[in-house]
């Protein structure tokens, strides 16, 4: 859930599947743009095998839906980094009211030590569209030691945006656009010692 520029945006999004299904998670600010339904849809169903009992990172959170929809389809634990501090306060209050005990950072995404917080199972990385650069959070999460061997990145972008260079043993499992996004799960090979 990035923010971006005003946009068109719905009143709230609705969790699809799982223990907090038909909850519903308003969208407090203009500069946030929810994961489409059926695009939240999608993606879980690509990762519905690797859910149970994962270790989540969703960064730039936004409403947290992405992590919430993980939680409540059973991920072991997600932890939320967002900087903007109304929608951290949204987010803590949605997390309380759904019984979600996660950890949430109000930080930066760009300058967080995730390999003190992870490692990390699934990443959500859903960036605002203009910026920053989806490559450089890849190399990013690549370099913190926090993803575990064989992380999944769930990437999403504008429908416009070429899928990003990825690190060295780094592979697309699946690709898809619907209306003005395009959004990728890619896989992480370890490397040998990890």
């Amino acid at each position: 859930m990035a923010k971006t520029g005003k946009t068109e945006r719905p009143a709230a999004v609705r969790i699809i599947a799982g223990i907090a299904r038909g909850r519903r998670i308003p969208v407090g600010s203009d500069s946030i743009r929810p994961t489409p339904d059926r695009v939240r849809e999608t993606a879980f169903n690509w990762l519905q095998a690797d859910l149970p009992d994962a270790t989540c990172l969703d960064m730039f959170a936004g409403t947290g839906a992405l992590g919430i929809e993980a939680w409540s389809r059973g991920a072991g634990s997600v932890t939320f980094v967002e900087n903007d501090p109304q929608a951290v306060r949204l987010l803590e209050a949605r997390l309380e009211e759904f019984g979600v005990s996660a950890k949430v950072h109000r930080a930066d995404a760009l300058q967080l030590h995730y390999g003190h917080l992870g490692p990390f199972d699934i990443v959500f990385l859903d960036p605002p569209f203009q910026g920053p650069d989806i490559a450089n959070l890849c190399t990013l999460l690549e370099g913190s030691g926090g993803l575990s061997a064989s992380a999944l990145i769930y990437m999403e972008m504008h429908h416009k945006t070429r899928l990003p260079e990825l690190p060295a043993g780094w592979t697309v499992k699946r690709e898809q656009t619907a209306g003005k996004v395009r959004f990728a799960l890619a896989e992480r090979a370890g490397l040998s010692g990890e």
